[in-house]
């Protein structure tokens, strides 16, 4: 899982921003969004241009180049910080599988152009690579011999030589190799997506498709059926065969019309997140962009409920609706606002205690936790 994570140089993030999950506060309510020592549900704000879009794009920079998962390569056009003189970006991700720490380290160009990239495991560097001189070595046990500059064939110098390991090496089963999977097998679960597009999204699977063919294929149209009259949506949902092709449809006395010509764009967004939903258990770490742009505050909160029973799945989203704001349905480590590159959550913002009866809406509407910025962020 998740524990840190920090970038700079790369969009809107000039100075280095951290986004910590491993150092939550000991509230005795909603501790189901903790696991392992980490924060693995979340909810972050912050204004327009503040880079909370951006910060999704960072965190699932790691993609592009360890997996051959789907990508949003064009999210990436504008890469390196305009305003810095500094060739890379540069990426840290802290994770902890089974109590051993994994650190991956990265300087890229641009999207698919690595500068370096290092692997840590258990406070041992197990790979590092210098794409400038071309020289790099693994101690991982089962990849020892692999030469991680001459074996590789002519054209394929911006390959990760992490991601050359993972395909090549046959490794020896010890906690520190088994610490290797899990980082590589997690980062291949990554799943980020945008509530606005139709189905753009970034990792886990490969290829587009329709949602609702997708609802169908997985077998969902009945449970998903009843999801939307839960959310006080009634439709009696078909399947139906056009041109070679199954998609969802209405029925209706009258007559029987797509699902699409028919929902609001409500309940398109509303289909497309129950789509990933369905598959949100078989992610590891989950970013959903303006993840409520289009929903009524009640159901908003609703989608916060479903999400916050995953198990083993760390789930982080972004919103400008301060009525999610309440201890009901998360706590103040699991708040997050991003200003000015620092990405603290509430319990962090300020120096106040905060219990579970604040009304954390009010205190933020108020600027209660803009007043302060913990030096420990920038660490």
């Amino acid at each position: 899982m998740l524990k840190r994570f920090s970038v700079i140089n790369f969009k809107n993030f000039d100075q280095r921003a951290v986004f910590e999950l491993d150092n939550p506060s000991n509230y005795e309510f909603n501790d189901e969004v903790v696991q392992n020592g980490c924060i693995t549900k979340g909810i972050v704000y912050g204004i327009n241009g503040s880079g909370k879009s951006n910060l999704a794009l960072a965190l699932f920079d790691i993609v592009l180049h360890l997996t051959d998962k789907e990508k949003a390569f064009d999210k990436y056009a504008v890469y390196l910080n305009l305003s810095s003189n500094k060739p890379i970006a540069e990426f840290e991700y802290v994770f902890v599988f089974d109590g051993i720490e994994v650190i991956y380290r990265y300087g890229k160009k641009d999207a698919m152009t690595l500068d370096y990239e290092t692997l840590d495991i258990d406070g041992n560097e197990v790979v590092s690579y210098d794409y400038n001189t071309g020289r790099g070595y693994t101690i991982l046990k089962g990849a020892e011999t692999l030469q991680l500059s001459s074996e590789l064939q002519a054209g394929t110098e911006k390959l990760s030589r992490v991601k050359f390991i993972k395909s090549n090496a046959i490794l020896e089963n010890n906690a520190i190799n088994k610490a290797f999977v899990s980082f590589t097998s997690f980062v291949d679960n990554m799943l980020m997506f945008y509530s606005l597009d139709s189905n753009r999204y970034q990792g886990l699977n490969i290829g587009g498709g329709s949602y609702t063919q997708g609802i169908i294929r997985h077998g969902k149209i009945k449970e998903f059926e009843r999801f939307l009259h839960e959310q006080g949506i009634d439709y009696h949902l078909v399947s139906l065969d056009i041109n070679g092709t199954d998609d969802i449809f209405c029925q209706f006395p009258r007559q029987t019309v797509p699902f699409n010509m028919v929902a609001s764009t409500g309940t398109k967004s509303l289909a497309l997140f129950y789509y990933w939903y369905t598959v949100m258990p078989k992610a590891s770490f989950v970013f959903i962009d303006e993840y409520d742009a289009f929903y009524h505050f009640e159901l908003s909160q609703e989608l916060v409920r479903l999400v916050r029973s995953l198990v083993g799945t760390q789930v982080f989203m972004t919103t400008h609706n301060t009525d999610l704001l309440s201890n009901e349905l998360l706590r103040p480590d699991a708040y997050f606002i991003i200003e000015n590159n620092v990405i603290g959550s509430l319990d962090k913002k300020t120096d106040k205690e905060l219990r579970r009866a604040h009304n954390l809406q009010k205190m933020y509407k108020a600027g209660s936790f803009n007043e302060k910025t913990c030096e420990m962020l920038y660490r």
